[in-house]
């Protein structure tokens, strides 16, 4: 046949035969990948093992599919009539060097499959691997690249790698960052320092929310406004940050607000006052216990009148710190087990600082703002039961209720 076709043209033994070697590859290129590749597909989605789909959704087939036709044309070449042996080199090279590139990126896809694999176990969450998948990935890349120029410039591998050596310094300089960042990957995965899911907060960065990713280059934290943001991962391991994770893990979030007191409204309790608190469930044995020490300690010194300087009686900010304490322990949103105080800080021109330091049980941000708004709801509220006022700076009401306007009625009434 390809002899009555050289008598046609001399040149179309040639372009006959490339033609067919051409259409056998497509041929091979739709049976891999329509028959074969969508069974495997078929299989994978059948069967209970997830490694499977990770590794078709992953389409390592698919790039493995890529060495059919290319094998096709690489076997296939000799069976062109003549064509010259520099031409058969040359279209061997370009298939074998295609082989090499596209087992690499079957690696790579190989990879990101190990590491979906992977991160469906629950340790994945401690000791992510992404990033030293990302630093083989590399591997592979490099790998691949020389193997394709080395085969394409048909000489041996070990030349490039010769070369490389002297090019290290450079290589030093570029990928310097990468580096860094396997270094500081390397410290965050055998650390434990960052996690998938950790509250990550770096302020200089405007990072403020939850770890979404952790890769060999980046950490990607999504911030509580729904945006998101990327930090090089040695950037991460050079600067200060804050994870909450500990407190998640601790299972309390703490509460620390400070209540003002106006200083001029606190005072000694009277007798008729002292009674209406024993009615308080609460104060029923702060009362009876500190009666009982007060008693105790005004007969040791001999003193038994109302009006000595030298008494100790009780005082109506430090009964309310009382209330508040046995409150808070009373209360079923507040952690038993970890610190909880009541004191006062320093006095300063907006009245006494009462500062509330407790931990809820339950981390969840919703649920814990919400205890620490009904906490300071109902103090804010009982203050003046015990005579006390809370301190404000004055608004327009109280500066137009000084100047006589209108409102100073309302304002008398209130208090």
């Amino acid at each position: 046949m390809f002899a009555s076709l050289e008598n046609i043209h001399p040149l179309a033994p040639h372009v006959v035969g490339m033609a067919l070697l051409l259409l056998l590859a497509w041929l091979a290129d739709i049976i891999v990948k329509r028959i074969l590749l969508g069974m495997v597909a078929r299989i994978a989605r059948r069967t209970e093992a997830t490694w499977d789909n990770a590794l078709v959704e992953s389409k390592v087939f698919q790039r493995l599919a890529w060495i059919m036709p290319v094998l096709v044309v690489h076997y296939g070449v000799n069976l062109v009539p003549g064509l010259s042996e520099g031409v058969v080199t040359v279209v061997r090279n370009v298939a074998t060097a295609w082989t090499s590139l596209a087992v690499s990126l079957a690696g790579v896809a190989a990879l990101d499959a190990v590491n979906a694999i992977y991160e469906q176990r629950p340790e994945s969450r401690e000791r992510p691997i992404k990033g030293f998948l990302q630093m083989a990935q590399l591997v592979l890349y490099i790998i691949g690249g020389i193997l394709v120029i080395s085969v394409l410039i048909d000489r041996s591998p070990l030349v490039l790698l010769g070369g490389l050596g002297a090019m290290g310094a450079v290589a030093m300089i570029v990928f310097k960052d990468t580096l860094l960042s396997l270094a500081a990957s390397i410290q965050l995965t055998s650390q434990k320092v960052i996690q998938v899911g950790d509250w990550l907060e770096l302020p200089q960065y405007g990072a403020d929310g939850d770890v979404i990713d952790v890769a060999l280059y980046t950490i990607t934290v999504q911030n509580w406004d729904k945006t998101i943001t990327v930090i090089p991962t040695h950037r991460v391991m050079s600067d200060s940050f804050k994870n909450w994770r500990g407190m998640t893990e601790a299972g309390g979030r703490r509460i620390k607000r400070s209540i003002y007191i106006d200083m001029n409204s606190i005072r000694f309790l009277d007798d008729a006052e002292i009674e209406r608190f024993k009615r308080f469930r609460l104060l029923q044995d702060y009362i009876a216990d500190k009666q009982a020490e007060l008693d105790e300690y005004n007969a040791a010194i001999g003193v038994d009148s109302d009006s000595d300087v030298n008494l100790r009686r009780l005082t109506n900010i430090g009964t309310l710190r009382a209330y508040i304490v046995n409150y808070l322990r009373n209360h079923p949103a507040i952690h038993d087990d970890m610190t909880l105080i009541v004191r006062q800080l320093q006095p300063g021109r907006d009245g006494l600082p009462i500062e509330i330091y407790c931990f809820t049980n339950d981390t969840q941000w919703a649920t814990y703002e919400g205890v620490q708004s009904d906490l300071f709801d109902h103090v804010s509220a009982i203050v003046p039961a015990f005579g006390l006022r809370l301190f404000q700076s004055p608004s327009g009401f109280d500066l137009a209720g000084l100047a006589g306007q209108p409102g100073q009625d309302a304002l008398k009434s209130r208090t």
